[in-house]
């Protein structure tokens, strides 16, 4: 009776498992459209975490006009490395103007982000190239946002719109959908553990 409770178990993993690839694939793909900006805080003190929400408004403003032509993620992210040093100057100029004399560095790279939740928006988990911003020795918490799309730094009509142009009709209703939740999780853990074995 235990074996067959066990094959039942199995089977029924497998089964979740093997209904669940697609929608794997698809979020995937949403990593392909999507260019992110993340920022990371020196600290988890009050005063750097506050410092974070500086950078981040100074960044977000220099950048909103450098987004407006993007008609794509590769064109989002070739304009972004472009100004990569003037992002990171006006970081850096942000801290000056707070009195903080920590180093800034900005880059671009691709990185592993958990599921996340914005507004009215769920990204899944997967790696994601992204503006990544450090600030002094960033053992603090981060914030982050999607710059392409222009979710973070748009109206919610906006956001809405430039979501609709930049992604498939599938992808849009996988990251609009809140009945999707419970799948990203499952893909996440998925994901987790397949990374156990490479």
């Amino acid at each position: 009776m235990k074996l067959l409770i066990k094959s039942a178990c199995v089977s029924f993993v497998l089964v979740v498992i093997y209904s669940l690839i697609p929608f794997q694939a698809q979020c995937g793909n949403i990593s392909q459209d999507v260019f992110r900006l993340h920022i990371i805080a020196n600290s988890d003190s009050e005063y750097d975490q506050n410092i974070k929400l500086k950078v981040r408004d100074r960044v977000l403003a220099c950048s909103k006009e450098l987004f407006e032509g993007a008609n794509s993620k590769e064109e989002a992210e070739t304009v972004i490395a472009a100004n990569l040093s003037n992002i990171e100057n006006a970081a850096r100029d942000e801290l000056k103007a707070l009195g903080c004399d920590y180093p800034v560095k900005a880059e671009i790279k691709n990185m592993y982000f958990a599921t996340r939740y914005y507004d009215s928006y769920t990204l899944p988990s997967g790696m994601y190239d992204a503006l990544r911003i450090t600030i002094g020795s960033g053992g603090g918490h981060n914030w982050w946002c999607v710059m392409y799309p222009s979710i973070c730094i748009s109206s919610a009509v906006e956001q809405d719109e430039k979501a609709q142009q930049a992604l498939s009709s599938g992808e849009y209703e996988i990251v609009k959908n809140e009945k999707y939740q419970y799948k990203f999780k499952v893909v996440e853990l998925f994901e987790k553990l397949c990374s156990c074995f490479e």
